[in-house]
């Protein structure tokens, strides 16, 4: 399944990224393209790497197996893990464009602190926050499923990692200081990557303080 794992992770880059960068730039002006952001070092930063490093791992793992380099773990290997896997990587591919579809002009790679870019909560953004990321998520355990070796299972933990680290520490609070209680409220009632799942705390609201009472007035019974 080597091949197939190629081929639609080839189908998953040149949508996904190539595709979909060409189109909002024909839309808007802009690539949509931050980059890594963060200083060297940071977890903003480190989120980053970890991303590039996914996708290069997405690579090598096929082509590890079709040189022989590495042996699938044969725990996942099997007709039946490949079906789920290219039924799992399909669909991935499909839901990753729809909610980029989604985001319209507000879709971009990394964050840019001085953008303000219009808040998206409806349609599949209405039932989880970050439907993008899931996707990924989705089409990277397929593609594993499809080569289970130890670089893919790599890759994927890879994966999952940068995601974490964009959402946590880059997204959220981007999006907590540029639209403030909006965020908040739609985040305190949508789950961050699967329903219902992860939403945000939103801090009970304290109660106005009384005011000090006034202090009595001084007395003297000097005439």
């Amino acid at each position: 399944m080597a091949w197939l794992a190629l081929i639609l992770y080839a189908i998953y880059l040149a949508t996904a990224f190539l595709l979909r960068t060409e189109l909002h730039h024909r839309r808007t002006g802009s690539t949509g393209f931050h980059g890594i952001s963060g200083r060297v070092g940071s977890a903003e930063w480190l989120g980053g790497i970890l991303f590039i490093l996914a996708l290069n791992l997405g690579v090598a793992a096929p082509i590890f197996d079709l040189v022989g380099d590495l042996q699938p773990i044969s725990a996942l290997d099997g007709w039946l893990g490949h079906i789920l896997g290219a039924t799992l990587a399909i669909d991935g591919i499909i839901l990753t464009l729809f909610s980029q579809g989604a985001m319209g002009a507000s879709w971009r790679i990394g964050v840019d602190p001085n953008e303000q870019t219009t808040l998206v909560t409806s349609g599949l953004f209405g039932f989880v926050r970050n439907p993008v990321f899931s996707a990924m998520v989705l089409t990277g355990a397929g593609l594993t499923l499809l080569v289970p070796n130890v670089v893919a299972l790599i890759g994927l933990a890879t994966l999952v990692t940068a995601i974490e680290l964009q959402t946590r520490v880059v997204e959220e609070p981007y999006l907590l200081r540029t639209h403030g209680d909006t965020y908040a409220r739609y985040a305190a009632s949508v789950g961050r990557f699967v329903p219902r799942i992860g939403q945000l705390r939103v801090p009970e609201p304290r109660p106005a303080r009384e005011p000090d009472p006034a202090p009595a007035a001084a007395h003297s019974d000097r005439p």
